[in-house]
């Protein structure tokens, strides 16, 4: 009996403490479940906060107003016009009106017009190497939300000697040969094997072989001036400081052009260019318009032109999106700094106007801005419509369109120069004149270089 006893004694205390051990054992457990619920609540509280500041933040109320934008890239200015209407459908009473620098004109003479005549546009885009010119009439940017999501390197000329940031990268481009690849495979080139002088003449060599005209030469000023001769400029020094060093050079007059490697490489390809031309008999006829249909088409291999140019060949593209980029050959020593690389940067800023914009004109200049670099149709607008490779890095949408991921693949790999973006505004249209008497015959090499030593000597002079 004693016996039965103790057992039933040691049977009550182990479920006893079995009893405590779990109620004491959960406790822990269930707090844990209890705290963990509590951090939930007080997370999405604190989520929820957030989001109304944000949507605080994002929510501009403009003022019922009309604004103009000048636009100087007149490749997009269909794309820009729609994107201008889907803003204002978005912010209601707000007008965006879309106006032209017109072709074959430097922005900087347009802007300089519209404010001496009291009609400066709230929003201008503008050439990199203009906006310095122009600071005192601009509002200074600094403290917008997008500066911060700038990619590196894409405010520097927006960027002022004091600091401040008073214009907005609007794209990124690069120019180099666009080929359609459907010609190169039917004679048998590979763009990526094209490094050098040699290589592209066998190229061009291949393609006339087919019965296609290898290249087509865009005659513009602003083609000619602005991009094929500002190469000479890029590969003078392998960062952007040597290249402006070198410029300060011959403008002083330190730099002879006839013995200068660079520029006689680059110009031994526009020989080869000329005499390969579609419109070799007659230079100077080409139109920008021609050049998008003759490639799209496959009546020629190759274009001198940039990614903006996609939109135009699209509308006549035969080669199934097979287009892409080769680097200008500047000497028969792939090596050499320059070859197998293209010209790309950011190109076009925008700047919004401080003087004869008011104050409710300048709050929709800058939301229009922002529309483009936060909102989904304002991205969608500027990557997909207009072909825009953007300068920030939180957009959502990569560029589709091949000449755009061209450039992207070129910039990966580091193969790419810098534009020479600092001439003086005028540099294209003087010089550019001297490179259609080049492509024309009616000066010879030494006769251009000439010219360019002397305009920049003029730049020294202050002449």
């Amino acid at each position: 009996m004693k016996k039965s006893l103790l057992w039933i004694l040691v049977l009550v205390l182990s479920i006893s403490m079995v009893a405590a051990f779990s109620l004491y054992g959960c406790k822990p457990a269930e707090e844990e479940a209890a705290a963990e619920e509590a951090a939930a609540e007080e997370a999405a509280a604190e989520e929820e906060v957030a989001e109304e500041e944000v949507a605080e933040e994002e929510e501009v109320v403009l003022a019922p107003v009309d604004i103009q934008f000048m636009n100087s890239k007149s490749e997009i200015q269909t794309q820009l016009e729609e994107a201008a209407v889907t803003f204002g459908e978005e912010h209601p009473g707000v007008t965006v009106e879309i106006i032209t620098a017109p072709e074959g004109s430097s922005p900087f003479e347009r802007i300089t017009a519209l404010y001496a005549s009291g009609n400066a546009p709230a929003l201008a885009m503008l050439d990199a190497g203009q906006i310095e010119l122009l600071s005192e009439k601009l509002l200074d940017l600094s403290n917008e939300k997008w500066v911060a999501d700038a990619a590196a390197g894409n405010l520097a000329f927006g960027t002022m000697s004091d600091g401040s940031i008073v214009a907005f990268p609007f794209t990124v481009e690069g120019y180099a040969f666009i080929y359609n690849g459907a010609v190169l495979d039917e004679a048998s080139v590979d763009p990526t094997s094209i490094k050098t002088l040699d290589d592209l003449t066998a190229a061009f060599e291949a393609i006339d072989a087919i019965g296609v005209a290898p290249i087509f030469i865009s005659p513009m000023d602003w083609s000619l001036g602005a991009h094929y001769l500002t190469i000479s400029y890029s590969i003078q020094a392998a960062d952007y400081p040597g290249v402006v060093a070198w410029l300060d050079d011959l403008a002083a007059g330190n730099v002879d052009l006839d013995t200068n490697a660079g520029f006689n490489g680059l110009m031994d390809t526009f020989d080869l260019m000329k005499e390969n031309n579609l419109d070799k008999a007659d230079p100077l006829s080409g139109t920008y318009e021609r050049g998008p249909e003759v490639l799209g088409q496959g009546q020629v291999g190759f274009w001198f032109m940039g990614n903006w140019a996609w939109p135009q060949i699209d509308s006549f593209d035969t080669a199934n999106g097979a287009y892409g980029f080769v680097g200008i050959p500047i000497s028969n020593n792939a090596d050499d700094y320059g070859n197998g690389r293209i010209t790309s940067s950011p190109t076009k800023y925008v700047t919004v106007d401080k003087e004869q914009n008011d104050e409710a004109q300048q709050a929709a200049a800058l939301a229009f801005l922002d529309w483009l670099v936060y909102s989904p149709s304002g991205q969608d607008a500027l990557v997909n419509q207009m072909s825009c490779i953007p300068a920030f890095s939180n957009f959502t949408i990569a560029p589709a369109d091949p000449l755009a991921q061209s450039i992207i693949s070129y910039m990966g790999d580091g193969n790419t120069l810098p534009m020479a973006l600092s001439v003086p505004p005028d540099h294209w249209s003087v010089l550019g004149a001297s490179m259609q008497k080049y492509l024309s015959d009616a000066i010879d090499r030494e006769g251009l270089a000439g010219e360019i030593e002397a305009y920049f000597a003029n730049i020294e002079t202050g002449e």
